[in-house]
């Protein structure tokens, strides 16, 4: 009996030692699972990948793409990467399957091509590559993003596109098994060596009878005492009499049962678990990504490089042509016209620089529409003072361009703006404002024509209006002349953010006009040099025309404030002359 009772807990543990260490190695489930685009899914340029599928199945995931030439994978906010879309046909890829083995795509027709995305401003993040790129969705900020893959936006979009998650796929019978055998296999040899223990007689000390048990009597008999009730722990299996009585294979059972229980293996599952863990961050409300800044840090870092960049490239050949990919408005006008001066007038001035560093503050959109504009005050070689550069996007496929450029006004200072970035306001809302920014662009207009200016109290003498009617004022003292000065609004690039203090900060082009007459038949109006470079003449007989193009910063304080306006940078530049 001894011999089967061993066997029995030897074969059994054995079996679990196999099963378990069977179930951490070659019975293990795989450490990841990779689920692949289908390759029947349909061509198009460009690919939408949402980045929920990082986090789809629990733990950061892998995204792989093998293409055949180059290709780029950019990073932008939905909606921004829903207006570059725009009408172009996409695939876009935002689920997978429930085993996690194939990514879920759904192509929707357009228009056959799209631009390249390579570089484009809207995006926050591009990377270009050739051949397989593996990306671990090093985002550029919080919330949420979509990525974008594409050729060059005519040829097709990469196809060959694997996302790769951790299983998380764990044997929760292995240890137990192990352990429990192990136990088998121990309580077995320790049977072999030792024993089992006889059964003695109910007579006390006398010996055995000869393996024949007495039969139990009713409860009461006097030839028996009652059994005792022992207080097991909670979970563990009785090895009862009833159990003995059925022989080895029973007692084996109830022995296992009782280990099971001492070992705390009461409830163990039934199979492994290979629920994906949940995301380790909730996204932000639709309200926090609807007033996002239209542009990271980096991002704009970028933009300022390759706007220096290509200024720079200008001035250095006096070539307006190089300026187009990152210049338009004033800023464009102003050096295409400087150009043309200065290869006509040797001695002529240059326009300030445009440096992107050092760079010491922003005002950022949280405006989500186009067009977008951004302002970045700056100071490098070359920049006496602090340099206030406004850019502006078109549309989402468009790059920033500077528009304007001008100089911080001595003394003057730029109120802050929160670092979320600054809300846009209309130019006609008076709200929480001393003055609406559309009242007081025409109150500098009036205040820098007029020195009787019904605005004189309201926006303060600086060094800018000070040289301004300096300079009105030495021309009007020709004795042959009668001249007209005017300042106005020009276009629709003006804009007006909300500062951190309850004021306003307000960038917009004025044109600053002069026009001479001479007073008498016969007389003549002399142009300077610089001047007649642009009229193609020296000397107008009947009018002359200048016109200048005035860049302005204004900051409106709030509602109840000493001091309603103040103009805290300007610059003008010659735009335009004619004689006649």
């Amino acid at each position: 009996m001894r011999l089967k009772t061993v066997a029995a807990l030897v074969l059994l543990g054995l079996v679990a030692l196999v099963a378990g260490i069977g179930q951490l190695t070659w019975w293990a489930p795989d450490e990841q699972v990779t689920a692949t685009l289908p390759a029947d899914t349909q061509a198009a340029p460009l690919t939408v990948i949402d980045t929920k599928l990082r986090d789809l199945r629990g733990g950061e995931a892998t995204l792989t793409i093998h293409g055949d030439g180059n290709y780029v994978l950019a990073a932008a906010r939905p909606d921004d990467m829903a207006a570059w879309v725009g009408k172009a046909a996409h695939t876009t890829i935002d689920g997978a399957s429930p085993d996690g083995k194939v990514l879920s795509a759904t192509h929707a027709d357009g228009e056959a091509t799209s631009p390249n995305p390579a570089g484009a401003d809207l995006f926050a993040m591009t990377q270009n590559a050739n051949g397989t790129l593996e990306y671990h969705w090093d985002l550029p900020d919080s919330g949420d993003w979509q990525l974008l893959l594409a050729s060059d936006g005519t040829a097709p979009a990469p196809q060959d596109v694997t996302i790769t998650w951790p299983s998380h796929a764990t044997m929760p019978w292995a240890v137990p098994l192990i352990v429990i055998g192990a136990i088998l296999v121990l309580g077995a040899a320790a049977i072999a060596v030792f024993g089992l223990p006889r059964r003695r007689g109910t007579g006390g000390s006398g010996p055995a009878t000869g393996g024949r048990r007495r039969p139990a009597s009713a409860a009461g008999d006097s030839g028996t005492a009652p059994i005792p009730h022992v207080e097991r722990p909670a979970g563990t299996a009785e090895l009862t009499a009833a159990a003995v009585r059925r022989g080895p294979a029973a007692r084996v059972a109830a022995a296992l049962a009782v280990v099971l229980g001492l070992a705390g293996f009461g409830a163990i599952p039934a199979q492994a678990d290979t629920s994906p863990a949940p995301s380790p961050s909730a996204s932000p409300s639709a309200s926090e990504q609807a007033k996002a800044r239209v542009v990271t840090e980096d991002q704009l870092s970028r933009i300022l490089d390759q706007t220096a960049s290509a200024l720079q490239a200008g001035d250095d050949g006096k070539d307006a042509g190089k300026l187009a990919p990152r210049a338009d408005g004033s800023a464009l006008l102003a050096r295409t016209q400087n150009y043309k001066v200065r290869a006509s007038v040797s001695t002529a001035p240059a326009i300030a620089p445009v440096r992107a560093s050092k760079l010491l503050t922003t005002v950022v959109t949280t405006q989500r529409s186009w067009p977008r504009t951004i302002v970045a005050v700056t100071q490098g070689d070359g920049n006496s003072t602090p340099q206030l550069l406004t850019l502006r996007q078109a549309t989402a496929r468009d790059n920033f361009k500077l528009t304007e450029a001008a100089p911080l006004l001595p003394g003057a200072t730029i109120p802050g703006t929160p670092k979320t970035g600054a809300d846009q306001i209309a130019l006609d809302d008076k709200s929480g404002l001393a003055v609406s920014a559309k009242d007081a662009l025409g109150g500098i207009a009036d205040r820098l024509t007029s020195a009787d200016s019904g605005w004189k109290d309201k926006i303060p003498d600086n060094a800018y209006i000070k040289d301004t009617f300096g300079y009105q004022s030495d021309i009007a003292k020709a004795a042959n002349a009668n001249f007209t000065f005017k300042h106005s609004l020009v276009g629709d690039e003006a804009a007006a953010f909300r500062t951190a203090d309850g004021g306003a900060i307000v960038v917009a082009p004025l044109d600053f006009t002069v026009e001479g007459t001479p007073k008498s038949d016969g007389d003549k109006v002399t142009l300077q040099d610089d001047a007649a470079a642009l009229a193609g003449g020296k000397e107008a007989k009947t009018k002359m025309t200048l016109t200048f193009r005035e860049s302005l910063m204004l900051y409106i304080g709030k509602d109840g404030a000493a001091q309603p306006v103040q103009l805290i940078g300007a610059t003008r530049n010659l735009s335009g002359a004619s004689v006649s």
